[in-house]
């Protein structure tokens, strides 16, 4: 600023009442705060720890939601007819980059509403096969986003189980026909169950009704255990599950934390809070500049393996010192 800039700004005479004074020329105006459309296919209480680890991320590049960043949340409540319209509401909008996560769906949602706007996604299935990217390394387009591959995970999973519950030699595996990634999982839970030695009795179920009809035939098969493939509707209806699995004393594996939570035995899964957080980075960068054609579809590295000694206790199991070392939480 000039000196005699500055000695204006010192000497204005009296303001008079009813006036007001004009923009000084020169003066800098604030620059706009970007608008980042949060689009999510689940609630919001159920998204509130992945919220916080997104915040995080967007955090470590330079971004403070309220501060430099405005987020416009919409949270289809896990009802998937809704989210082409509130997809459409960001895109109305015009926000910077769209983030879509909570389910395949919305990824495929937010694809579908602009081929413009940056999309950052998270998805548990392979986004090259959904369509959403040519390829890890070169995404291509408008869209790239982190890749947790929670059904690659399902023969480590139903092997930790195993070794949890080694007198379960018969395990119902609970599959919800209509996830884009039942078909991967299924195949590898049944190699993996052949090399353990184990009979799976499968179980298709996509509403509330044919969960408790499948566990009906679960108890007519007389299962020792139950293994609950990696899914979105299986998060929304986890009480129903640890409840029907509790009633019929049946130890049960879940992909997520959030599972075994609400009363499952145990979990092993690709973090999820940790995706939220690259998510977070990405989106960031995006808004300096990054283009999205430009960053590879990242693969969480970091897993999770939580047991719930409480429910281990009503089943009366006994868990092995060996297993709980390896725990990365245990609930009590």
């Amino acid at each position: 600023m000039s000196n005699e800039y500055a000695t204006t700004r010192l000497h204005h005479p009296p303001r008079r009442r009813g006036t007001a004074w004009p923009v000084a020329a020169g003066a800098q105006q604030r620059p706009a705060v970007p608008v980042i459309g949060f689009l999510c296919g689940q609630s919001r209480a159920e998204w509130t720890a992945n919220l916080a680890a997104f915040r995080q991320g967007l955090k470590e590049t330079g971004f403070v939601e309220g501060d430099n960043v405005t987020i416009a949340y919409r949270f289809a409540e896990n009802q998937g007819d809704r989210l082409p319209a509130l997809a459409t509401e960001l895109v109305r909008r015009q926000v910077a980059v769209i983030v879509a996560t909570g389910n395949v769906a919305t990824a495929l949602a937010a694809k579908a509403a602009t081929a413009t706007i940056p999309i950052v996604f998270t998805t548990a299935a392979d986004p090259v096969k959904l369509g959403l990217v040519s390829s890890f390394n070169r995404p291509g387009g408008n869209i790239t986003g982190v890749s947790f591959l929670v059904a690659e995970v399902g023969s480590k999973r139903l092997q930790l189980l195993h070794e949890l519950v080694p007198t379960a030699t018969a395990i119902g595996f609970l599959v919800n026909p209509t996830a884009p990634n039942s078909p991967t999982e299924t195949s590898d839970v049944q190699a993996a169950a052949r090399v353990l030695g184990i009979h799976l009795h499968v179980e298709n179920a996509s509403s509330e009704r044919e969960i408790d009809a499948a566990f009906a035939r679960f108890v007519q098969q007389r299962v020792n255990a139950l293994f609950v493939a990696a899914d979105a509707y299986f998060l929304v209806r986890r009480d129903q599950l640890a409840a029907l699995a509790a009633r019929h004393a049946l130890p049960a594996s879940y992909a997520l934390r959030e599972q075994a939570a609400a009363g499952g035995l145990m979990s092993y899964s690709p973090s999820l809070n940790d995706a939220s957080r690259q998510v977070g980075v990405y989106t960031g960068r995006i808004l300096k500049g990054e283009k999205p054609a430009d960053l590879p579809v990242m693969q969480s590295t970091r897993f999770e393996f939580v047991i719930n000694l409480k429910t281990a206790e009503a089943l009366r199991l006994d868990v092995p010192s060996k297993l709980l070392a390896l725990t990365d939480e245990v609930i009590e």
